[in-house]
């Protein structure tokens, strides 16, 4: 079981203890925050790209590739009625190094997206996620 508590400071700020550590969330101006911290959704992104990236990287690390630098970007489309839900997400796996292993490498991401990443596995029942891999040697 996880738990997290969520506290309201003031106007649009909340903040909350994941793990023990704290996350400020809070609204833009137009929206009644101070821009204190990020906004919820943008958050889901972050864990879909954070889980991911610690499969691909401990499965990489399991079969023994050496990579220099490794980023995930994900895009969402927002939908535009409420409640304003992701409508489609776009990822992209950037590798770099000398002499990538590319067919290990799609492999740890197909590993992750198909297998392992909860996170992934939560946000395709609710909306289509892609993805693709780029290599930078």
């Amino acid at each position: 079981m996880h738990e997290v508590e969520t506290i309201w400071k003031d106007e649009m700020t909340f903040t909350s203890t994941v793990n023990g550590h704290e996350i400020v969330f809070d609204a833009t101006p137009e929206l009644g925050g101070k821009d204190k911290g990020p906004r919820p959704k943008p958050l889901l992104l972050a864990a879909l790209t954070g889980c991911t990236g610690m499969d691909v990287v401990a499965i990489l690390a399991k079969m023994q590739v050496k990579i220099d630098g490794f980023r995930i970007t994900a895009k969402a489309d927002i939908a535009e009625e409420h409640p304003k839900v992701y409508s489609r997400i776009e990822m992209l796996y950037e590798f770099s190094g000398t002499q990538l292993p590319k067919a290990k490498i799609r492999r740890a991401v197909e590993l992750s997206q198909d297998k392992y990443c909860a996170v992934s596995a939560m946000l395709r029942e609710t909306c289509p996620l892609s993805y693709d891999i780029s290599y930078m040697e």
